[in-house]
């Protein structure tokens, strides 16, 4: 009876059933399948949130795409975006996409960056029949909520074996500490598949301590990885505790390289760790260093935006996933969802800031991922891996 209250209290309001099972796609309305008015698309990410700089930086660059997208809009209309910040909670990231499509009846929602937020809010956009492209979350399990859901980035399994493998082939490490987010999806994903990789591949895990997001004391954890005498120690977090991780490592007298993946990428890492993390390492998408034209043109169009300000992986990805869609919507010839999907789906070599970018079967991105190296407060580019 709650449920067909709240569905007839929207269709009052908006003179449809969006929360119903006819679904989004199925009505007028800026965002819906007509063929006029602007294309509404939702947003969400972690604006407010622990690690806002992530849903910060994917909003610039998606905002710089969409200015100019809309100097020559797909179909002769122009996109609009509707964003809301879920402030790094996967129970928010639920309740704002459901806002996005049942009420702001957007065509297709972009977002999130960390991988729990991303799962959450698919099971929505899975079940209401709406396109969801991801530009960061990359967990396996995000794009297996269905044939709705799909990730421009490339996925765990991937950069967990890039870092195992420059660990070993460049480190030349042969034992190995991991210290992992047991409340993070994406840190559980990585410590598995750098694991994997390691110890086929000759390496031994000497110790495998643990923390939970929003510790900021982590002694206990690193005397045990002092004591198991390690050669590298890969820390699969977020800037938030890595930063802090790195210091109290030094002060303890813990002097081997640090390594991690995409979630380091952060201004903000700094402020935790100070110089801690000088010469360590971290797998990423993209670097401002690569002299491609097109890299270069975004990362001067960037600044130009946002006074300045460098772009980060975020942003790049950001920057792709609107283009990205965009490019869908002019192939699809309409913004009816399941010609979107199917569009979105048929995406093959589109070239990207961060990479050439197809989308497989189970519609994943296959691209390379860069290594960059902590220098001062600077990343710079060491290699390419390719997939």
């Amino acid at each position: 009876m709650k449920k067909l209250l709240a569905c007839l209290a929207i269709g009052a309001a908006a003179l449809v059933l969006p929360g119903c099972p006819a679904g989004p796609g199925g009505g007028g309305g800026a965002g819906g399948s007509s063929s006029s008015g602007t294309i509404l698309v939702g947003y969400y990410g972690d604006l407010t949130g622990d690690t806002a700089t992530f849903g910060q930086s994917t909003k610039d660059g998606i905002d710089l795409a969409v200015a100019e997208i809309n100097q020559d809009p797909p179909l002769g209309r122009k996109l609009e975006i509707r964003t809301e910040d879920d402030q790094g909670k996967s129970e928010q990231a639920v309740s704002v996409v459901t806002k996005l499509i049942t009420q702001d009846r957007v065509v297709a929602v972009l977002g999130e960056v960390a991988s729990s937020n991303s799962m959450a809010a698919a099971t929505v956009c899975q079940r209401e029949k709406v396109p969801m492209i991801t530009p960061a979350s990359t967990n396996p399990a995000v794009t297996e909520t269905g044939d709705h859901i799909f990730r421009i980035c490339f996925i765990d399994p991937f950069q967990g074996s890039v870092m195992a493998k420059f660990a070993l082939n460049t480190l030349k490490a042969k034992r190995a500490a991991i210290l992992s987010d047991v409340k993070s999806d994406y840190s559980k994903g990585l410590s598995q598949f750098f694991k994997e990789t390691f110890t086929q591949n000759g390496g031994q895990i000497v110790a495998e301590p643990s923390y939970s997001k929003g510790d900021s004391d982590f002694n206990a954890q690193l005397n045990a990885i002092k004591a198991a005498n390690p050669e590298v120690i890969f820390i699969p977090g977020y800037y938030t505790e890595v930063g802090t991780i790195a210091r109290q490592a030094r002060d303890q007298g813990i002097k081997v390289p640090l390594i991690g993946g995409d979630g380091w990428d952060s201004p903000k890492l700094f402020e935790g760790a100070g110089t801690a993390l000088e010469g360590c390492y971290f797998s990423n998408h993209y670097s401002t260093e690569n002299k491609d034209p097109r890299v270069q043109q975004f990362v001067t169009a960037y600044k130009a935006k946002f006074s300045g300000r460098e772009p980060d992986a975020m942003a790049a990805l950001g920057y792709d996933v609107a283009r990205i869609f965009a490019d869908a919507v002019k192939r699809a010839g309409d913004t009816d969802p399941a010609r979107l999907r199917d569009a979105i789906a048929g995406t093959k070599d589109f070239a990207g800031v961060t990479g050439t970018i197809t989308l497989d079967e189970k519609r994943n991105a296959t691209k390379p991922a860069v290594v960059l190296e902590v220098k001062g407060k600077a990343f710079k580019f060491v290699e390419t891996v390719q997939p």
